[in-house]
């Protein structure tokens, strides 16, 4: 008889032991990209302590005005220049949530993303000679 109820313990503990698992299946919040998207989401502006360097030199007065704003898959922009095409589209690169491709294949790299500051790098390779010239940007820009 007692072997009979260790059997049924036994039986009980690996039951509540597979259910207390559950399956790596089934989400358990929302993914990196879907958290990313919620700060994102919005318009960016240079506010008090934004800019735009090339090649790291200061090239914000080359963008005066300059405001970034992302939805679900689109973008929008003011007085981007030749960096930023006024509108388009854009996808995740990965699940990190920290890479983005731009419709012109271009990717960007979030350095910083919080509720206040966005702070991004990518290389750019066409452009003219004021603005959107080629090289390596970083932008940072405030909600």
């Amino acid at each position: 008889m007692n072997s009979n109820k260790l059997n049924i313990a036994v039986l009980i503990m690996c039951v509540v032991l597979v259910i207390g698992c559950g399956s790596d299946d089934q989400p358990g919040g929302p993914t990196a990209p879907e958290e990313a998207f919620e700060i994102l989401a919005g318009d960016w502006t240079f506010g008090t302590n934004g800019n735009i360097k090339l090649d790291n030199q200061d090239v914000r007065n080359n963008y005066p005005g300059f405001a970034l704003s992302f939805t679900d898959g689109t973008y929008t922009t003011t007085n981007g220049g030749d960096l930023f095409r006024a509108t388009g589209t854009w996808t995740w690169a990965d699940q990190t949530g920290t890479r983005i491709t731009l419709d012109t294949n271009e990717e960007v790299n979030i350095v910083t993303l919080t509720e206040r500051s966005f702070k991004f790098s990518f290389t750019h390779t066409g452009g003219g000679v004021a603005a959107g010239t080629s090289g390596n940007y970083v932008v940072s820009l405030e909600k």
